[in-house]
């Protein structure tokens, strides 16, 4: 009995040993590939921040006309604000996939942007003017953050639009922009008002220059690396037509506006994409 009892307990000692010993090689393998997975993924991470690093501000523009400006910067976007005109020259921002799944609901708190030098617009000075306090980057891309979604609402952020405009064809162009955010996961976008002359003004206290049109113009990487740009003017009057009737080139709206877009590109580069637009790198109808 003693014997069998000591083979007993040779048996199980050899089984929890053997035991011991696998799990110590099945984590001495675990580890081994964990750290040949680890060091196969840098090149990809010094990939991912290349690239990040590459199409850092890529929507920002430059003006090519003396104007007054402020640049101004806010999680959501980026402006560049007319103090004389007291409406933004530019509002620049990258709009992705993600940001449009966002789920925030709408704040519609009119609010003075808090970083403007000098005297800023407030909500009163649209009261009865007759225009709308028109969006340049929407509300309705700010989804992802409360923050983001709070600073859309900056009268920096806001032009005295047409309510025919705003509620209508420039409203369909925002939505469209979201849908394209969609399909290609992102898209870079510079928009603003059009000023020919300052006559026109809205409020009693600071005067708001009444645009004469909207530009908005995209960018965004193809599936083979490339990239595509497109460019939208629209009247600031009653009116309705297909998007498709204010696309232009962007070389066509820098004229235009006298605002260089998409400076950060390379020349030839640049040179080649806003010379010209491709229907079929864009569903528009």
């Amino acid at each position: 009995m003693r014997t069998t009892k000591r083979n007993n307990r040779f048996r199980k000692t050899i089984s929890i040993i053997s035991s011991i010993a696998v799990i110590c090689v099945a984590a001495v393998l675990y580890l081994q590939e964990e750290y040949r997975l680890a060091k196969a993924s840098e090149p990809v991470a010094e990939v991912i921040q290349e690239k990040a690093a590459e199409t850092a501000g890529m929507e920002i523009p430059l003006l090519q006309t003396t104007r007054s400006e402020q640049i101004i910067q806010h999680l959501g976007y980026t402006i560049s604000y007319n103090p004389e005109w007291r409406i933004p020259n530019w509002v620049a921002y990258e709009l992705t996939a993600e940001e449009v799944a966002g789920d925030l609901g709408r704040s519609d708190k009119f609010l003075p942007d808090p970083m403007v030098e000098g005297d800023p617009v407030v909500s009163k000075d649209y009261s009865n003017s007759g225009y709308d306090r028109g969006h340049m980057a929407p509300a309705a891309d700010m989804k992802w953050s409360e923050q983001a979604m709070k600073e859309s609402f900056y009268t920096t952020n806001i032009c005295p639009q047409h309510h025919s405009t705003n509620a209508g064809d420039w409203k369909d162009l925002e939505e469209l922009v979201r849908d394209l955010a969609t399909r290609y996961g992102s898209i870079y976008i510079c928009c603003g008002p059009i000023v020919t002359n300052t006559e026109t003004t809205i409020g009693s206290v600071r005067k708001i220059v009444v645009p004469q049109a909207f530009y908005k113009v995209l960018l965004r990487h193809k599936s083979d690396g490339a990239w595509t740009a497109i460019g939208f003017i629209m009247p600031n009057q009653a009116g309705s037509k297909p998007l498709m009737t204010y696309i232009l080139s962007i070389d066509e709206a820098e004229r235009q506006t006298g605002i260089d877009f998409f400076p950060a590109l390379p020349d030839e580069i640049e040179n080649a994409v806003e010379a010209d637009y491709n229907f079929s790198d864009w569903t528009i109808k």
